[in-house]
């Protein structure tokens, strides 16, 4: 027995721009695997996902995704300058930029499942349906709760094309709309 990783998922916004965090902390769960053929313990990754807000994520986290995004156009030449430009070490640096990522490079050929209330209007699912659509989004699925107290509860499962434009900016147009409410991912496979 053992510890397993938490890890946390964060869509999360920097300079307007949404980006996703995924940070690992060791747990004092018990560790779930099985032994390989030379006796060596293979650890099961039982991974949690947490869509946060921004003031929720550690700074560091936010300056990889800044050093990942100047190492990957080019306006770092190494991981020595990206870090230093940012502010943190190249440990830190290390340590999560494979956990770490922006929201929308991590979102292409899945399928994004995504709740959220919306007034009892007539014409507004057709927006939010346009929305999805704009951004060249599949739909798979649409539920919707019959409406109670003038408010309904939708459920979209999307999936992300090769073409599709950045999901998180597609639910902050949802979110922005009038008579939206409460946009959250519930599930990402």
């Amino acid at each position: 027995m053992g510890l397993r990783p938490i890890v946390y998922y964060a869509r999360i916004s920097t300079g307007g721009k949404q980006v996703s965090a995924i940070h690992r902390q060791p747990s004092t769960s018990v560790r779930e695997g099985k032994t390989n053929q030379s006796g060596m313990y293979m650890e099961k990754e039982n991974r949690e996902f947490y869509v946060v807000r921004q003031r929720a994520v550690p700074e560091v986290l936010l300056k990889v995704v800044e050093a990942k995004r100047l190492i990957d156009s080019e306006k770092a030449l190494s991981v020595a300058e990206a870090t230093d430009r940012v502010g943190i070490s190249r440990s830190s640096f290390y340590k999560y930029k494979d956990d770490i990522y922006r929201f929308h490079d991590d979102t292409q050929g899945t399928t994004v499942t995504l709740t959220f209330n919306m007034d009892d209007e007539p014409g507004l699912l057709s927006d939010v349906l346009k929305i999805v659509a704009e951004y060249g989004a599949n739909i798979l699925t649409i539920h919707q709760s019959i409406p109670v107290g003038g408010v309904a509860s939708l459920t979209i499962s999307i999936q992300v094309l090769e073409t599709t434009k950045d999901v998180s900016e597609m639910i902050e147009q949802m979110e922005s709309t009038s008579g939206v409410h409460h946009v959250r991912i519930t599930a990402k496979q």
